[in-house]
């Protein structure tokens, strides 16, 4: 789940709560499970340095593949 950059803190921390206690619920395990996913349960701090990550990768991936927009 991601919110808007201007989402205070205090409702950042709300929804981090809620959605770390819903991914360890046993039922969404199951129903995750079923459909062969893997949720994550990360931080917003380690979900922001993922995310980050993840573009620096795929950036370079695209630039060194030559890859362009028609």
């Amino acid at each position: 789940m991601l919110a808007p950059a201007s989402t205070s803190k205090e409702v950042i921390a709300r929804l981090s709560t809620e959605m770390t206690r819903i991914i360890r619920s046993p039922e969404f395990a199951q129903r995750m499970s079923a459909i062969g996913a893997d949720p994550i349960g990360d931080s917003p701090a380690e979900m922001t340095a993922r995310i980050q990550d993840e573009t620096l990768k795929f950036a370079k991936l695209v630039k060194d593949g030559g890859v362009t927009v028609d």
